[in-house]
């Protein structure tokens, strides 16, 4: 089952964009595998896609499900740096770490490793993230390469890691200021009492 599952989502174009009804491109290809959902959910792979993890899966060719979205050519986000708040909201949506910028500083997209995921867009509290289309007439798979839904996984795996460790960080961070602050007291008192 993991090997069919595996087989199923180097099919995805790896997105992340929770069109599908799963969390990331991984949880869908496991559903499929396990038999728990139509191959017929994901808007950016196309009707190409379908094809493919019919292919795959054995199962029949279907329409693409609407409810899911449409076909379309692949996107970028592009935000409107002058009406960019530095809110941070952006960044935090992103799946592959594409946005960069910090609390209340203007932020930027980098192009080239943005999926299009459209998870920016609900987020932004000022509407200043606009998705504009870079494969012109492709579509689908046709809009994708194998090389870029591979380093969109890369990516969105390395992020995955990152926010498992930024609680531990935080408690770390947090168990240091203790120390000091436990330390600077008993200095304190030790003073006192001399």
């Amino acid at each position: 089952m993991i090997s069919l599952a595996n087989r199923i989502n180097d099919a995805l174009p790896q997105t992340q964009c929770t069109r599908c009804g799963f969390p990331d491109c991984k949880a869908y290809a496991l559903a499929i595998a396990l038999d728990n959902a139509p191959i017929n959910q994901c808007p950016p792979g196309g009707l190409e896609g379908v094809a493919v993890l019919s292919k795959i899966t054995g199962r029949p060719s279907l329409p693409l499900n609407p409810d899911n979205g449409t076909e379309g050519p692949m996107t970028v986000a592009v935000i409107d740096e002058a009406w960019c708040i530095g809110c941070t909201l952006c960044i935090k949506a992103c799946p592959t770490d594409a946005i960069l910028g910090s609390n209340k500083v203007m932020h930027t997209v980098i192009e080239a490793v943005c999926t299009g995921c459209d998870l920016c867009l609900p987020v932004c509290p000022v509407d200043c993230i606009e998705m504009v289309p870079v494969s012109n007439e492709r579509t689908g798979w046709s809009a994708w390469s194998a090389e870029l839904a591979q380093q969109a996984r890369k990516r969105y795996e390395a992020r995955q890691l990152r926010v498992l460790a930024e609680p531990i960080e935080e408690d770390t961070k947090q168990i240091g200021k203790q120390a000091i602050i436990e330390a600077a007291l008993a200095k304190a008192k030790a003073r006192q009492k001399s």
